[in-house]
């Protein structure tokens, strides 16, 4: 079958084509309607049906291959960057995930409780977030360089019952305390958890709270023969929430389904990924973010694949550690960013030559725009294809790629691919919301009901869920993307930037209205823009302008670096050094239009060496002339 044929059936009969593919899980109760669309925009698919994510990514693959390896754990975080290494077998998996459930258990978490999972790259997180989907309780990771505040605004919307956290984190062999960061974030929300259970690395020495804090590791012991059965769960419970950076201050909270997940899952590892049972699936990401929860914990398990969970960095010991990982252990498929072979290329060519690479069949890159010479130099130093893919934490699986377990498609460098099973895309102008011609730019749409796995809603929010994402066209209700886009004569579409305040720094999504209102708590600060810019390694970093309460504070070279140290630090403090912008200037106008509207187009377009636009409407162009100025000094 082409790929053509394989997208059109599923646009043109939907519920025949996703039913098909619901066949790839296993089901405990069978579904009595493939989607029900009576609300738009909200969709719920598989209705009636009952299954279980955890069940699907582990147990069945214990009675099919248990000897078999399922979790590889690697942490070069150790004194010397020389590589720590466990595995685990489907059966130990099974085993670890359900002692873990037990311990939730007993702390009195049950089905549709939350559990907040702020913990490292170890083990024990994949452990959680599993026995979380085994119990029905709601799972919600925070990525473990998330500062306080941000934390604690997770924990206010979240309300978790339980949080599972660790001593702390570590990068590039410098230790990142984390349960000061989590008891201050406990200490300001409003929402308090039950319990906090904490496994001890051994990094970080932690004050423990009376009462509220529990270890993990005297409880495991106590529950090493647990068996915990699985809990099955309507298709539309609720499996996790993720955050994600909004374009105000405030961020939403992305809910997951369960059995519409697991069928996209399920579906994607084998037409996407090529995925096999019995292969290794490497992916370099993190459990904070949705790569690390589609293709690091759930969709390799579910394709009967040994995964990779890595704590490190590319290039400590040196940058030849993921292709030692590749060598050792057989790695078939291998997904990471654009941002982390830009990283490599600059390293020594020789060590990507240091190890055998024969078992690798594809790298799959995606996070961010995949330029043309990352994609065409790291072609042919693995000499695999290099497969970009394109997709958002609300799609929770891929919007664009070629899907070469279907057909063997050509890739088109510059664009991420052709449109996915279900995804009915189209480009729409941006003022007229009329449909774009070929060649033609306009904002990236999706049509409802959004193909499984998608996201249901803003958890607790639906009215949040409409206004964001599915009113932003007077002329029809359609979920926007918020990226422009090209679509070619071919099909393949180009992927041009955001249209929205949210940036994207090596992968990690922020909203720039978050750095703002975290600058904005600086005494000096009276007023702040904080605009995305391009950048040849992350692909674009947060810059900060700044009005100062007191100009004369910023009067000198030194001063000006003294408060930006600060600045640094307040961000640092509030969110994290992930949010942190990479210049901040001080200046005393900022450019906005008559009516007070902000012109970050045209910030943006001075950061960047471009022409700032139409500037008709400007209030004052001598804030312009400050941009410069500040620039060039």
């Amino acid at each position: 079958m082409s790929y053509q044929d394989f997208y059109q059936q599923s646009i043109a009969h939907p519920e025949v084509f996703w039913a098909k593919e619901a066949q790839r899980i296993d089901w405990h109760k069978p579904f009595e309607q493939v989607v029900d669309y009576s609300r738009p925009p909200f969709a719920s698919w598989f209705v009636g049906g009952e299954t279980n994510l955890c069940h699907n990514a582990v147990d069945r693959w214990v009675v099919k291959q248990g000897e078999k390896t399922a979790l590889i754990a690697i942490s070069t975080e150790t004194p010397d960057g020389s590589p720590s290494e466990k595995t685990w077998t489907f059966r130990e998996l099974q085993q670890e995930v359900e002692r873990t459930a037990a311990i939730m258990i007993a702390l009195g978490v049950g089905k549709g409780d939350c559990v907040l999972i702020y913990m490292p790259m170890i083990a024990e997180a994949m452990f959680a977030m599993l026995a979380c989907a085994r119990i029905g309780a709601i799972h919600s990771v925070v990525f473990g360089g998330f500062a306080a505040n941000s934390l604690a605004s997770r924990i206010d919307d979240a309300k978790p019952k339980l949080i599972f956290s660790a001593d702390a984190g570590s990068r590039m062999g410098k230790v990142v305390p984390y349960k000061p960061l989590l008891d201050e974030a406990i200490r300001i929300s409003k929402n308090k958890p039950q319990h906090v259970l904490m496994v001890d690395r051994k990094l970080a020495a932690f004050e423990h709270m009376s009462g509220r804090d529990v270890d993990y590791a005297e409880l495991r012991a106590k529950h090493m023969e647990a068996s915990v059965p699985v809990t099955w769960l309507k298709s539309n419970d609720i499996s996790y929430i993720l955050y994600t950076s909004g374009t105000t201050g405030t961020p939403k909270g992305v809910q997951r389904d369960v059995g519409g997940y697991a069928v996209a899952l399920a579906s994607s590892m084998e037409t996407i990924f090529c995925g096999k049972p019995g292969e290794t699936y490497f992916s370099t990401s993190d459990i904070g973010w949705v790569v690390g929860h589609s293709y690091i914990v759930y969709g390799p398990l579910m394709a009967g694949m040994a995964t990779v969970m890595y704590e490190g960095v590319p290039i400590r010991p040196d940058a030849s550690i993921w292709w030692y990982i590749v060598e050792k252990y057989q790695v078939t498929r291998m997904f990471s960013a654009p941002t982390a072979v830009r990283v490599l290329k600059k390293q020594p060519p020789e060590l990507l030559k240091k190890h055998d690479l024969s078992s690798l069949k594809a790298l799959y890159l995606a996070g961010e725009p995949l330029d043309e010479p990352t994609s065409t130099w790291i072609a042919a130093e693995l000499g695999v294809p290099i497969i970009d893919n394109y997709w958002q934490t609300e799609t929770g699986w891929p919007i664009l790629s070629v899907a070469k377990g279907i057909e063997d498609m050509p890739t088109r460098v510059g664009s991420p691919g052709v449109p996915m099973p279900g995804y009915r895309l189209k480009l729409l102008n941006e003022h007229t919301g009329t449909r774009c011609d070929n060649n033609e730019k306009g904002v990236l749409v999706i049509e409802g009901p959004l193909p499984p796995g998608c996201l249901q809603t803003v958890f607790n929010n639906d009215e949040r869920f409409i206004k964001s994402y599915w009113s932003n066209f007077s002329t029809e209700q359609v979920y926007s993307t918020f990226d422009w886009g090209i679509r070619d004569d071919d099909g393949y579409y180009f992927i041009l930037g955001r249209t929205d305040d949210v940036i994207n720094v090596a992968g990690h999504r922020l909203g720039t209205r978050e750095i703002e209102e975290s600058i904005s708590s600086h005494p000096n600060v009276s007023e702040v823009a904080v605009v995305g810019v391009e950048d040849k390694l992350k692909g674009q970093v947060a810059v900060a302008f700044v009005i100062p309460k007191d100009a004369s504070t910023t009067s000198t070279p030194q001063d000006k670096k003294q408060f930006e140290k600060e600045i640094f630090a307040v961000v640092d403090r509030q969110l994290g050094a992930v949010a942190r912008p990479s210049r901040v200037y001080a200046v005393s106008l900022l450019p906005k239009t008559r009516s007070g509207k902000l012109l970050r187009r045209s910030i943006q377009a001075l950061c960047e060496g471009r022409d700032p636009g139409d500037l008709t409407t400007i209030e004052d162009p001598n804030s312009l002339t400050q941009i410069k100025d500040a620039l060039e000094s």
